[in-house]
């Protein structure tokens, strides 16, 4: 009896499996949990660690312009112009308000109003584009009376630090005409918008340094 008794429950067992315990005689182990998203996108990651390269470089010619300049007795040295400060500081007020016209762009995209998107990154090129033209002109009019890279110490200074943020800027105002030519063309939305995203960054540090630029080179 006790034989067949064993044979009937094992007969009578379930055949769902879900229900037995684990090996360590506890319940099942959980499924595992699903992968979820890096707080910092590879893209952001990579362009802070750019920006990061870059903050040191300026440093560095901050640094060595600092060091001349307080070293000379004399600042600006008597025979060289005077820089255009006044021009320079409307020229710094249209930067500025490039900088919130591209923090537009961004919300406009966060939004998912591709025309906004549009609007704010298209006035950004023009007045980065103004910004640069206007510099170029100041630069073409120190150069004519007498202010270059080969007339000392002070014109090395001024169109290393002040010509290699100009190039950047340059740099910055393609990347925006890219990217507007990409959000005429639907490439971004609300959920995928990490080129408006990163160029916006990119834009924001340019705008940011100048400032500080403006004010140790035109105004100290």
């Amino acid at each position: 009896m006790a034989k067949g008794a064993t044979a009937r429950r094992i007969d009578e067992a379930p055949t769902d499996q879900t229900w037995l315990p684990g090996f360590s005689g506890g319940p099942p182990s959980p499924p595992p949990a699903a992968p979820t998203a890096p707080a910092v996108s590879n893209a952001r990651l990579g362009l802070l660690v750019f920006l990061g390269a870059e903050a040191m470089f300026f440093v560095g010619l901050i640094g060595a312009f600092l060091v001349f300049r307080l070293g000379s007795e004399v600042w600006p040295p008597p025979a060289q112009p005077r820089l255009p400060v006044g021009v320079t500081g409307i020229n710094t007020v249209i930067l500025l308000f490039s900088g919130l016209t591209g923090h537009l762009a961004l919300r406009a995209v966060r939004d998912g109003n591709s025309r906004g998107l549009v609007r704010w990154i298209l006035t950004t090129v023009v007045l980065g584009t103004l910004f640069l033209s206007i510099q170029g002109y100041e630069w073409i009019r120190l150069v004519h009376f007498g202010l270059t890279v080969s007339s000392g110490i002070y014109g090395t200074t001024f169109y290393t630090l002040i010509g290699f943020h100009g190039l950047h800027v340059f740099v910055a105002v393609i990347w925006l005409m890219v990217v507007l030519l990409q959000s005429k063309r639907g490439r971004f939305t609300s959920q995928s918008h990490a080129g408006v995203e990163t160029c916006s960054m990119y834009w924001t540090f340019v705008v940011g340094l100048w400032p500080l630029l403006y004010g140790l080179v035109y105004l100290y």
